[in-house]
């Protein structure tokens, strides 16, 4: 008899909710998207998504089970994002996925977010252990080992700002609408790279990054060229600046495949849908680690979605990793 889970994410400002079977194929993944109420605020303002996250859930939840063609008696279980997030979104999805679960009589799945983002991959091939993970999202930027299913080993992490925070906030510099980092990616592939801003960290023997200084040079270029009265080409500062965050990412994830040997390589978050990264990437794991298989899901599941949480409790739930009706949200999560 086939499993069916049912997934549900509210982590920020996506409200979704899928139906997964057998935690490879996507019967339903339900996305209600808030970009245009976050758009006038420059980025997402956590009392506005909680608002419609609750505005939103119920109907994800029937559209979710009615697009999949299921009925609630056919799930197997809820699996719920509770955690890392804004802490007031986080319980709209976890308070909904509870009483669903308690008046279905369902088990209830408790997923980490970027464990989430990780498992996206499964839709586009069946992972092979040991693996890492680059996962690169508004929040984090972090490398993880993985020698088998549920099992994250952090192996590097960024020290101050992740590459998500750094593009949302050089887009708001550069007057882009909200979010800035797909229409940098945008301006990017028409620019020339004349603005040597700083990779830091890049030759230090470690795997940890450092997107701050990047962020200050942009910012500091950008306000003197202000001060004197210059006008900066749009397309070769982003070109640059992304220049700058991919070489960084695909290098030090290139470092840590060869450190740790595994058989594939997955990029996840928010970020893997930045082209750049993909193209380059792709590139450098041809020429240096032709033995590992890259993985990149495709766009759709590379943003917040509910798909990838069912995926990831798919795999919890089969090690029995489940959780009481006191569940509550984890805003600070970690592996």
């Amino acid at each position: 008899m086939s499993e069916l889970i049912l997934g549900i994410e509210s982590s920020c400002d996506e409200t979704s909710v899928a139906v997964v079977k057998d935690g490879k194929t996507i019967l339903s993944n339900i996305v209600a998207s808030q970009i245009k109420s976050h758009q006038r605020f420059g980025g997402v303002v956590p009392e506005v998504a909680s608002r419609h996250h609750v505005e939103q859930i119920t109907y994800c939840i029937e559209e979710a089970l009615q697009v999949a063609e299921v009925r609630k008696t056919d799930l197997t279980a809820v699996a719920v994002t509770y955690g890392p997030g804004l802490v007031g979104a986080l319980l709209i999805g976890v308070q909904a996925a509870k009483a669903f679960a308690w008046a279905n009589q369902l088990p209830l799945i408790p997923v980490n977010h970027m464990a989430g983002h990780i498992y996206a991959a499964c839709f586009e091939q069946d992972l092979q252990f040991p693996l890492l993970a680059l996962v690169v999202s508004g929040g984090h930027t972090e490398l993880v080992y993985m020698k088998e299913d549920a099992s994250y080993k952090v192996i590097g992490e960024t020290r101050d700002d992740a590459a998500g925070e750094a593009y949302d906030k050089v887009g708001r510099v550069m007057g882009l609408s909200y979010p800035g980092g797909k229409e940098i990616d945008r301006l990017a592939h028409l620019g020339e790279d004349r603005y040597q801003f700083p990779r830091a960290m890049l030759h230090e023997d470690n795997l940890d990054f450092s997107f701050s200084g990047l962020k200050s040079a942009f910012i500091n270029l950008d306000h003197n060229a202000k001060q004197r009265g210059e006008t900066l080409s749009q397309e070769d500062l982003a070109t640059s600046f992304q220049a700058s965050v991919v070489e960084v990412l695909v290098t030090k994830t290139i470092r840590a495949a060869k450190n740790y040997p595994v058989k594939q390589l997955v990029v996840a978050g928010g970020v893997a849908a930045n082209q750049g990264l993909r193209e380059m990437m792709q590139q450098k794991v041809e020429e240096q680690l032709p033995e590992t298989d890259l993985i990149i899901p495709s766009l759709r599941l590379c943003g917040d979605n509910a798909a990838m949480i069912a995926a990831a409790g798919h795999v919890e739930f089969a090690q029995n990793k489940l959780a009481s009706l006191g569940l509550n949200a984890c805003p600070s999560l970690s592996f």
